[in-house]
């Protein structure tokens, strides 16, 4: 009988003590596996990626001054020129009919002008004339020799010979002023006539051409731009005209170095610099989303290609990668690895430690999946406040580390203070990291 009970005993303390172990079993593979990774020193660098299209450094649009039919077209669209190449021509005959009746007011101006000038050397001899009978009629008078009327009219006469000779003076000052406005309209309609010759102002390709020969060309106006007949670029120097957000402007400066990727070509990445920041923004679209409408900004940013690229093309699509920061040797955090959570500091604005947060379990060891409690209130002269940081793993728990970081990379964050090289900061998963607290239990993920 005592032999049995014994043996029930015996029974009962195995299934406590199983009991009491798969408790703790359980317990302790319950605890969240996180993934840790080693902070070490490397070389960083924070870029800002945009896209845009590609285009000459220097392209000239080729328009008409004067209206007219195409008669001549030289140039192909995608052909090679020099400056001063023949390019195109305007019908002339219209022109050249202007330039003969232009000649022909300038000879008759001139003509009128001689005409008046001969007025003045006879209004010239009159006044002569005029003055020497007056001087005898007033010789005569002393002497008592000439009636008075007689002085009377050689005075009048010599007045209105002094009138007519001003007059025809004046003439002449016209007739100069009118040779002067004819010979400026010739030269206005030769300087018409040789713009109906278009030559290429400048080294470089065709990439455009809006006419054909025997087309009508149209001659801009303050309301109409007119007709651009042909586009020359200079595609020895070639940019890339990116559109970067407006959040990135302050961080791009002139003469950073840039890497542009073309489109066109396939696997290969071109070296180049910044040359150019727009003041004003360059477009504004606008993106929905739950709160409304959300506007978007982009600003212009000019970057010069500094290596050939391989059959470029204006308009090609490119992205680019601007380095507006370098780091070497800098102690690094990977992105992941921080979070935010809400500290404990005194009022000196030390960091004060706070035990982790109890878990809850159910009778089988289980943890009680709960809402996490609102923290207490701080002590008097203490503030809670949240704190951008990282979790490093030390002895099977993780402790909140307070991380100033400085530029940011593809992956990884500069660190500023806060973390030291060697140590291991939490980098997930993402679950884990959000249900931890500073002082938590963790385990390693196997797969470390």
């Amino acid at each position: 009988m005592k032999r049995r009970w014994w043996l029930l005993a015996a029974v009962l303390i195995c299934m406590v003590a199983g009991g009491i172990g798969f408790r703790a079993w359980r317990a302790r593979n319950d605890l969240p596996a996180v993934t840790v990774e080693t902070i070490r020193a490397r070389d960083l660098e924070a870029l800002v990626s945009a896209t845009g299209k590609i285009q000459p450094k220097r392209q000239v649009n080729v328009s008409a001054s004067t209206m007219g039919r195409v008669t001549r077209l030289a140039v192909q669209e995608g052909q090679q020129v020099k400056a001063g190449q023949f390019l195109l021509e305007i019908d002339p005959r219209a022109l050249a009919g202007q330039l003969d009746r232009g000649a022909a007011s300038v000879a008759a101006a001139q003509s009128a002008l001689r005409q008046a000038a001969t007025a003045v050397e006879q209004a010239a001899a009159n006044l002569q004339l005029a003055q020497q009978t007056l001087k005898r009629q007033q010789d005569l008078a002393r002497d008592g020799l000439t009636p008075r009327e007689t002085l009377e009219r050689a005075q009048i006469d010599v007045t209105v010979r002094e009138a007519e000779l001003k007059t025809r003076q004046q003439e002449v000052q016209t007739r100069e002023q009118q040779v002067k406005q004819e010979q400026a309209g010739l030269s206005t309609t030769r300087y018409n006539l040789s713009q109906v010759t278009i030559v290429s102002p400048m080294d470089g390709i065709v990439t455009r051409r809006n006419i054909e020969e025997g087309e009508n060309v149209v001659v801009g106006t303050m309301n109409n731009a007119g007709t651009v007949l042909l586009t020359v670029a200079d595609m020895s120097a070639i940019q890339a005209e990116v559109e970067v957000d407006e959040t990135d402007i302050p961080n791009v400066a002139i003469g950073q170095a840039a890497l542009v990727m073309v489109d066109a070509v396939d696997g290969r990445t071109f070296k180049g610099h910044v040359t150019d920041i727009g003041n004003s923004p360059l477009q504004t679209t606008a993106q929905a989303n739950t709160a409304g409408q959300r506007q978007a900004t982009n600003f212009k940013v000019v970057i010069t290609i500094d290596e050939p690229v391989p059959a470029i093309r204006p308009g090609f699509t490119c992205s680019a990668e601007i380095t507006t920061a370098a780091r070497r040797d800098v102690v690094t955090v990977p992105i992941q690895a921080l979070t935010v959570r809400e500290l404990l500091f005194d009022e000196r604005g030390r960091l004060v430690r706070e035990p982790p947060p109890p878990v809850r379990r159910n009778a089988f060891g289980t943890r009680q999946a709960e809402p996490p409690a609102a923290p207490p209130e701080p002590p008097p002269g203490h503030t809670r406040r949240e704190t951008e940081g990282a979790f490093v793993f030390r002895e099977g728990r993780v402790v909140f580390e307070p991380v100033t970081v400085g530029i940011a990379g593809e992956r990884y964050f500069e660190v500023l203070s806060g973390l030291r090289s060697a140590d291991e900061v939490v980098t997930g998963p993402f679950d884990s990291v959000r249900q931890l607290a500073d002082g938590s239990p963790v385990k390693l993920n196997p797969s470390r």
